[in-house]
């Protein structure tokens, strides 16, 4: 317990010094349900951009961050938390943080392990960033891994929040050492079920377990391109949103 309130008062602090340095515009784009921040058993951050993401505490909900410093479960790679300080940050914003490494071994079993049914799993579904260049670190474009599949498959049923990140490049580039302060945050919202949504994924997958991945990959690829506020080809302003 005293874990958790340490976790909860890092994220409110986190949250008031975004409020108090940067902008943050989150918008849904559908008609959210009642309350739709809460019963959440997953959270996927799409577009993916920089060490800095943990910023969009800045415009969530205190009970949010109580759910996450009780409940979350967030996968983080290995070599972010190898890191000195960046490693001791990373692993205190959430109730359980799992190192994994980019192969489908022991670390993602953990993850896997840690999914009870009071858990909010928050994922990056990339798994790695993108760089200034528009493609990740080996010069590849950005693409789902298959991982939120088998997190889908273990929650089975409850909501997931998609948030639609417009980046933070104009924040800090991978690479930059200080971030840019009073900038727009901005990241589109919307909230499925997750029950629904494994059943059309199935379905349009054709039944198999590799379909349902497949067809998962490639529904969340396209809401991606299409929700995400864009941002300046260079990184050197604030995303704007997508007419």
């Amino acid at each position: 317990m005293l874990r958790d309130l340490f976790v909860f008062s890092l994220l409110v602090t986190l949250k008031a010094f975004t409020r108090i340095f940067y902008r943050v515009r989150m918008e849904w784009i559908n008609n959210p349900p009642p309350d739709p921040w809460r019963h959440l058993r997953l959270v996927a951050i799409l577009n993916h951009t920089s060490l800095f993401e943990p910023l969009w505490a800045g415009g969530s909900p205190m009970h949010f961050l109580w759910r996450m410093a009780r409940h979350g479960v967030i996968p983080v790679a290995k070599k972010t938390t190898d890191r000195a300080l960046v490693g001791k940050f990373f692993s205190l914003i959430a109730k359980n943080v799992i190192p994994i490494t980019r192969a489908r071994d022991e670390s993602w079993k953990q993850v896997l392990a840690r999914i009870d049914p009071d858990a909010m799993v928050a994922i990056m579904p990339e798994g790695r960033m993108k760089r200034a260049t528009g493609l990740d670190s080996e010069g590849r474009a950005m693409s789902v891994r298959g991982g939120i599949a088998d997190i889908l498959d273990s929650i089975g049923e409850g909501r997931m929040l998609l948030a639609y990140s417009g980046g933070l490049h104009h924040v800090q580039i991978p690479g930059q050492r200080f971030p840019r302060l009073f900038q727009t945050l901005r990241m589109h919202l919307e909230v499925v079920e997750i029950g629904d949504y494994r059943r059309a994924m199935m379905e349009r997958g054709g039944g198999s377990p590799e379909g349902f991945k497949s067809a998962v990959i490639a529904d969340l690829e396209h809401r991606r391109d299409t929700f995400c506020p864009v941002a300046p080809p260079d990184g050197s302003g604030p995303p704007t949103i997508r007419p």
